[in-house]
């Protein structure tokens, strides 16, 4: 399995043992490519640990809490952007690709995180944003200096605007932060200039991968960081590099509404594939088997699958199960279509649940279903945990690659009673645009202590760049570390049954058996052992057949004489 580089598995906290080797079958499954069922955990790098007590996380933090991460059991990390950046979107506009920002650190400390991870027998992947830089760019300064004749502005979108004067924005894109998807420039001598195109924030220019600059400029960046020693890329925005010739106008007001239903003029258009086939050959360069991860959002699973064709990228993340509500048909569907959709290119399915767009799944889940992925309301928190747990276990059941984003695996809950004057989301102060409540996932997470920042940085009392809610002092690691029924010992036993049974990790296949109404029930097998897993998404307690012997529940199950009480709201492991 992936994490054969890891130390051996912790015992799981489950009624009854469990392998406790992994097998010739699933080593060699493993020699095909690691990351087709690596448990890869995001970090937030803001939000995640500070080493020098400024309030903000940083690389020496990341740094000294691996032993943390391998402990958990995880395969491989996935930092969120750390290069110089203005931060008008929290390091997503870069103003210098081959720099880290001083208030993560220096490169010397990325390239010490990288050693250490390695040295742990982790993987490390980076976040790489070549849709946008930052308007603070060398070559995006320069464009506005030299003026309408500069060649830098063709590596960027430049146009003229409409109507008399120009006053008109070029066509009628919105921005996915709310507003223009354009910002008129003033030409060097003061007078009205072009526009030009940023699909997130003013201060994210477009690039032009028309370009051939553009494109030989991110060859290198990519053989930079892999020459540093990263194992991969996670491609932000990777649907939205190319855009339809001529720019044409999409002819529709809200334009957020359409997202993810049809393929858009700026974003899922064809041309991305040769982008990611000419890196796909980088990638293939160097040793270790590095790997491209495309955040892509498309109108199906099935569109997503073209970014992970065999000439392609790696993995791509599964947003339509992210946004499936707790309902066992709901489940059902998306787990067939995820599966269906990525057998035919050989690549693996991945499974998420949270990340630093969305919020979280125990506030989600704690609510009302069809509410959306961005959630204002705190809702009924007991419920949200509890079904958090269960989906937790449902997901690292699945064949394939999960994500767990820094946090979950505490059951911590979005904070959505953030102040206004503390807010940072850029979507949050732009009219007509995202919620803006990005924020509430993104509060850095409680690692020990009673009192704010809870171990996040050295000093007890010190900062933390936003504020963190009084009741997480119980949800610390600290405090959740050795107590059976928490859920950071779920996460820490879930890992290492899935690294220890030989029917758990990759492969493409379930097999569902019959359950009742409001359930789900699914068997795999390898050649050494059969698992079956069964959820429960009602609110009352169901008995079944037991297909076998307990080894892990999200709550206390109980199996007598044959006979099984699925707890409400629950998912169950059985050896079989």
């Amino acid at each position: 399995m992936t994490q054969n580089l890891a130390d051996a598995a912790r015992p799981a906290a489950a009624p009854a043992a469990v392998p406790t080797a992994r097998t010739t079958a699933a080593s060699a499954d493993a020699s095909r490519g690691w990351w087709r069922d690596a448990v890869i955990y995001q970090v937030y790098p803001r939000s995640f640990a500070d080493a020098n007590g400024d309030g903000m996380g940083d690389l020496p933090g990341i740094r000294s809490r691996l032993p943390y991460l391998k402990d958990l059991g995880v395969d491989a990390v996935w930092l969120s952007p750390f290069y110089a950046s203005p931060q008008a979107d929290a390091g997503y506009d870069v103003a210098d690709y081959r720099a880290v920002d001083p208030m993560f650190g220096t490169l010397l400390d990325a390239d010490g995180l990288i050693r250490d991870a390695h040295a742990l027998g982790l993987r490390i992947i980076v976040d790489l944003v070549p849709n946008h830089s930052s308007d603070q760019h060398e070559w995006f300064q320069r464009a506005l200096r030299e003026g309408p004749a500069s060649p830098l502005r063709d590596r960027y979108h430049f146009r003229p605007g409409k109507g008399e004067d120009g006053e008109l924005p070029p066509n009628d894109w919105e921005s996915i932060f709310g507003g223009p998807a354009w910002t008129r420039t003033a030409n060097p001598d003061g007078t009205p200039g072009d526009w030009y195109l940023h699909l997130f924030a003013p201060e994210q220019p477009d690039f032009n991968w028309e370009n051939q600059a553009v494109a030989d400029e991110f060859r290198s960046i990519l053989r930079f960081w892999l020459d540093m020693g990263v194992d991969g890329f996670r491609i932000d925005v990777a649907h939205g590099m190319v855009k339809a010739p001529g720019l044409p106008d999409l002819g529709s007001h809200d334009q957020l509404k359409l997202l993810g239903n049809d393929v858009m003029p700026f974003f899922d258009q064809d041309g991305v594939h040769a982008i990611y086939r000419s890196w796909r050959k980088i990638l293939d360069e160097y040793p270790g088997q590095r790997i491209g991860v495309a955040e892509a959002w498309t109108p199906t699973v099935q569109r997503t699958a073209n970014y992970v064709r065999p000439d392609e990228l790696h993995q791509a993340f599964n947003f339509q199960y992210l946004g499936t509500s707790w309902a066992a048909d709901e489940l059902r569907e998306v787990i067939d279509l995820s599966l269906d959709s990525m057998r035919p290119v050989d690549a693996p399915t991945t499974w998420v649940l949270s990340n630093h767009d969305v919020t979280r799944h125990a506030t989600r889940f704690a609510n009302e279903p069809g509410l959306g992925t961005q959630i204002r309301t705190a809702g009924d928190r007991e419920l949200g945990l509890r079904r958090a747990r269960a989906a937790s276990l449902l997901m690292l059941a699945l064949p394939g690659s999960a994500y767990v984003y820094q946090g979950e695996e505490l059951g911590l809950p979005d904070v959505t009673d953030l102040p206004d004057e503390v807010r940072q989301d850029p979507s949050f102060f732009r009219a007509e645009g995202q919620d803006g409540f990005r924020d509430g996932c993104r509060v850095p997470i409680p690692w020990s202590g009673t009192e704010a920042p809870y171990g996040f940085g050295p000093n007890p009392g010190g900062p933390s760049w936003l504020p963190q809610p009084d009741s997480w002092a119980g949800l610390s690691v600290e405090v959740q570390t050795g107590d059976p029924t928490s859920t950071l010992e779920l996460y820490r036993s879930a890992l290492a049954v899935r690294r220890a049974h030989p029917a758990l990790g990759g492969g493409t296949e379930v097999t569902w058996l019959e359950s009742p109404e409001g359930t789900l029930a699914f068997r795999r097998d390898s050649a050494e052992g059969s698992f079956v897993c069964t959820v429960n998404t009602t609110g009352e307690a169901v008995r079944i057949a037991a297909p076998g012997r307990i080894l892990l529940s999200s709550t206390e199950a109980v199996a007598v004489d044959g006979e099984a009480i699925l707890p409400a709201d629950s998912t169950v492991w059985w050896a079989v």
